[in-house]
């Protein structure tokens, strides 16, 4: 029974693309925590949302960790370096090495660590020329979980989100329905009861041409792929000037997600 959960990491953790009412990100690790206070009596849980967009390992270690060892609670969800992993030049197993250190940093002040891999890009441009780095860096990511006895959210294996409807416009970041099988997963990992599988099939979708499919790689170039490059050139993170959200009460997050269901 966890009654406390403090979620660590960046822009996946954050919740972008999935907003609520307010225009402000929901995500699967608020959905997730809504999963583990329906198992709590009323008002007898606590959880906080430290993530925030963009950042890479060493700034969440730097900005989140101590926050999170201070909480001291029963569960913490990691997942950071998959900033580091897409940048050019980087090594996944250095990355690795600095992300097993937070771990047993980590693992050492709070009840239990579940740690996260990254997707299967194999099919989204440009990414899924970086399917074999994210793929060793999953591999130690297994590894160090094996270390420190941490849970392990499986998103490679989680073959749902592979569907393009699982995915924002952004090609980035998951879509609502995409949150929502990830935070079912996780209660999965943890050996919860979840009220839907989260490898349900989707509805089949009508063949698309080859004109159409190019048409929407131009689109999403231009609105998403350049801006991000541009960003990458100045130096500047989608995170700059962002707060994380911190203390969220479950009561408040079901109202979100059931006014934009």
């Amino acid at each position: 029974m966890i009654g406390s959960y403090v979620a660590v990491g960046d822009s996946f953790t954050e919740g972008v693309g999935d907003p609520g009412p307010d225009g402000a990100f929901v995500g699967w690790a608020d959905r997730f925590a809504v999963l583990l206070a329906d198992r709590r009596p009323e008002g007898d849980f606590d959880y906080t949302n430290l993530a925030v967009r963009g950042k890479l390992l060493d700034q969440i270690v730097e900005t989140q960790l101590q926050r999170a060892k201070e909480l001291g609670p029963d569960l913490v969800s990691f997942c950071a370096g998959g900033n580091d992993i897409i940048r050019p030049g980087t090594d996944p197993d250095e990355v690795a090495e600095r992300f097993e250190r937070a771990v047993a940093d980590l693992t050492s002040a709070v009840g239990t660590v579940m740690v996260t891999t990254g997707f299967d890009t194999r099919g989204v441009p440009v990414l899924k020329h970086l399917r074999g780095k994210i793929a060793t860096y999953n591999g130690h990511v297994r590894a160090i979980a094996d270390r420190y006895g941490c849970p392990v959210l499986d998103l490679w294996s989680l073959k749902t989100v592979q569907d393009r409807r699982a995915w924002d416009g952004d090609r980035l970041h998951l879509s609502p329905e995409g949150h929502t099988r990830v935070a079912l997963r996780a209660g999965q990992v943890l050996g919860l009861e979840v009220p839907a599988d989260p490898d349900q099939p989707w509805p089949p979708l009508p063949p698309r041409g080859t004109l159409e499919v190019r048409r929407d790689n131009i689109q999403w170039a231009r609105e998403y792929l350049v801006p991000w490059i541009g960003r990458r050139l100045r130096g500047e993170s989608s995170g700059d000037h962002i707060s994380a959200k911190g203390a969220l009460s479950p009561d408040d997050i079901k109202l979100r997600i059931e006014s934009v269901a």
